[in-house]
């Protein structure tokens, strides 16, 4: 079957700077930066950020290569470590004006829009050590700070702008799991990063608001938006469920679009003696500073059960976790190099979701990929990566989001995570994930199978979707083409 999307539909893909540009000529350390400078076995075959996919120094040939595969838009971020000299000033960096300026022209002179968020897990490490990093209120208009200098920068030219990548990420990864720098494992201070995470995003929207002359300019914030389904519906289960949406999903989303946070979360947080210091004025400024658009990165379902230790458990350090335990479906399939489960369905759930109870926001698919390892096994003759189970991902989750869209929900774009292979964090290149493959030992680069099919997905705005692929579900009735969608 196809599926006519669009005209202004964007055909897109997404990276950062942390991951593409490398190091070269940044005055300041990200805490990835530090915590590969001093844990260089953290980080998979000990490959840091040093060089990345050399953006810095290929950014037009890579563009060029953009352009090639058909995208109209790109996502990359502006790393406050590389733009801003004196972090407490917010004075700039005259070459890292002069690089971001030279990648924005080049996206405009190519056809591609060029689309701006400001803070990918980045945080300049020396914050992190002076005042605890967004344990602190202080970096948080330090922050405001450096978008404000963005928007003045940059905001002739680009006219879409989100503030975070990921927020909870930030949140879980640094205060509780263990897998950002600084490691942390603390509840309270979990929930206070939440929080002013919320903040600063707000601030930075205000400070948009201010300072923004471009009349087609908007801002908005990335989210994972993650679906939690419960084991069973048993009523343990679906409170496990419920609580964690709560937290995975509804505390950043309600804070964006509502601009207040779920009441039943902050009662729990109250209760458990966890909820974060904040002030009348601050909660104005968060209530004041909704977005306009909306980012959600998907890539896999989150199913949760009961916790097999009760809630009510004495000299218990506080995790949200307490409330919901993961769940292994039996039968779920799987990107089983990944280890993730393929579950393209949610992306209808979380389109309804947006419709029906966050006034149908316009929001686009930010990030959704397959990470898959050793990808030269997929080779063929003429050196080519045959990614098939590539673009069979993408082409189930785009019949899932267009059968949101027949619904009413107010989708204008999707981008792969990621345009060219690009450095992972502490998995560095032990996954592939994009259109094209990079040789890190040359930074030579090559399209990749699925890069030539999106093209003719994006020249066209037309998927095909194989009949074997469409029996699984049944044929739904897919007539998009009058949906409003912003450009």
């Amino acid at each position: 079957m196809k599926i006519d999307f669009p005209k202004d539909f964007w055909w897109g893909a997404a990276t950062s700077g942390p991951q593409s540009e490398g190091r070269f000529n940044k005055k300041h350390a990200n805490v990835f930066d530090y915590w590969y400078e001093v844990e260089p076995a953290a980080f998979f075959n000990q490959v840091g950020p040093d060089t990345a996919s050399n953006f810095y120094n290929s950014y037009k040939e890579d563009i060029a290569m953009l352009k090639e595969i058909g995208l109209n838009s790109f996502r990359t971020s502006i790393q406050w470590s590389r733009l801003i000299d004196d972090l407490e000033e917010g004075t700039v960096n005259e070459d890292a004006v002069r690089f971001y300026n030279a990648v924005i022209d080049e996206c405009l002179a190519q056809g591609i829009k060029p689309v701006i968020n400001l803070l990918h897990f980045d945080l300049p490490v020396v914050l992190q050590h002076k005042y605890g990093g967004w344990e602190s209120k202080h970096v948080v208009d330090l922050f405001a700070k450096f978008a404000r200098q963005c928007f003045q920068l940059f905001g002739d030219r680009v006219t879409d702008w989100f503030t975070f990548n990921e927020p909870l990420v930030i949140v879980d990864g640094a205060y509780l799991y263990q897998f950002h720098y600084p490691k942390i494992v603390d509840g309270k201070k979990a929930v206070q990063v939440a929080y002013n995470i919320a903040l600063a995003s707000a601030k930075a929207i205000a400070a948009f608001r201010e300072t923004n002359v471009n009349p087609q300019g908007k801002i908005g914030i990335i989210l994972n938006l993650t679906p939690s389904y419960p084991a069973t519906e048993e009523p343990e289960d679906l409170a496990a469920a419920h609580f964690a949406n709560l937290w995975m999903n509804d505390m950043f989303l309600d804070a964006a679009v509502k601009g207040s946070f779920p009441q039943e979360l902050v009662s729990i947080f109250e209760k458990d003696g966890v909820l974060w210091d904040a002030t009348n004025e601050e909660l104005q400024v968060i209530r004041e500073n909704t977005i306009d658009v909306l980012g959600v990165n998907f890539y896999h379902p989150n199913r949760v059960q009961r916790p097999s230790v009760s809630a009510d458990s004495l000299a218990v350090d506080w995790l949200p976790a307490r409330y919901f335990e993961d769940y292994a479906m039996p039968g779920r399939r799987m990107n089983v190099d990944k280890g993730w489960e393929i579950y393209p369905q949610a992306l209808y759930d979380i389109a309804l979701n947006i419709r029906d109870n966050y006034n149908n926001i316009p929001w686009f698919v930010s990030e959704n990929g397959m990470g898959v390892s050793r990808e030269e096994r997929y080779l063929n003759a003429e050196g080519m990566i045959e990614d098939d189970y590539r673009i069979q991902f993408i082409q189930e989750h785009l019949y899932w989001l267009a059968k949101g869209m027949e619904q009413g929900s107010n989708c204008f774009g999707y981008h792969l995570w990621t345009p060219i292979d690009c450095w992972s964090w502490t998995n560095a290149y032990r996954n592939r994930y994009g259109f094209i493959s990079t040789n890190i030992h040359t930074q030579v680069k090559t399209i990749k199978k699925s890069g030539f099919w999106f093209r003719g997905v994006a020249e066209t705005d037309q998927l095909e979707v194989p009949d074997a692929l469409v029996k699984k579900w049944g044929e739904p009735s897919l007539d998009i083409m009058s949906m409003h969608v912003i450009s």
